[in-house]
């Protein structure tokens, strides 16, 4: 029995979206980075942070610096606050449901700037 032409073109889309976005998984490994940071810091039952930070030999597309970072900052299971530089968007941050540039200076910049976004996400929510 052959297939129904319209499950064959689901099935095709579905494939080049697999493909297209595995393509970026593909070159941040191929890349020979190198892990510097991936901890996870619990603040309480229901909230944590997690930091992943790799030194790259290129800048990833969209950034001008040689880091590629994920900082995470999730409670009750959803992540309410993340630094990252995914491929294509550069430095960028979130917090909520808003979504921002961010102008990347250093490592330890980074980081405060997660942990000051971290203390007012908790203050903005101390009543939730």
């Amino acid at each position: 029995m052959p297939i129904p032409l319209q499950s064959l073109y689901r099935l095709v889309v579905w494939l080049l979206a697999l493909l297209t976005t595995a393509t970026h998984v593909g070159i941040i490994s191929n890349m020979n980075a190198v892990e510097l940071l991936r901890t996870r810091i619990a603040f309480s039952e229901n909230a944590f942070a997690e930091l992943v930070l790799w030194r790259v030999p290129q800048p990833v597309l969209g950034s001008t610096h040689d880091f590629k970072y994920r900082l995470a900052y999730v409670v009750n299971r959803v992540c309410v606050v993340r630094y990252d530089n995914e491929a294509g968007k550069g430095d960028h941050r979130h917090f909520g449901e808003k979504e921002s540039s961010y102008t990347f200076q250093s490592v330890d910049k980074l980081i405060a700037d997660f942990q000051r976004d971290i203390a007012r996400w908790g203050h903005e929510n101390r009543n939730s």
